[in-house]
């Protein structure tokens, strides 16, 4: 009896698109803004469509959780709004706030 490693190995790519997606926010928030919004929305619709006509169901798994990932990245991308507003992280100088 043989060891299936798939699960592990998909625990270990959700963890890396996660944490990618971290600084990926922080980044698009600071150039873009909310406009960033609509590149994680696209981007999720487009991965989420993807993971419907994949057959291999841990390829299938692994677009819908970086679908998933863009869709909670619109959430953050208003937080991360948040936590410039408050001073946690810097302004981007050649942008305008509407705060």
């Amino acid at each position: 009896m043989g060891l299936y490693y798939s699960g592990i190995l998909l625990g270990v790519i959700v963890f890396v698109i996660i944490g990618v997606f971290h600084p990926l926010v922080i980044k698009a928030e600071y150039y873009m803004g909310r406009k960033s919004c609509w590149l994680f929305f696209f981007t999720g619709l487009l991965t989420c469509g993807a993971s419907l006509f994949i057959q291999n169901l841990f390829v299938s798994a692994i677009f819908g959780v970086l679908g998933f990932t863009c869709f909670w990245s619109i959430k953050e991308v208003f937080d991360q709004e948040k936590r410039v507003k408050k001073g946690l992280f810097p302004k981007n100088p050649k942008r305008k706030y509407k705060f």
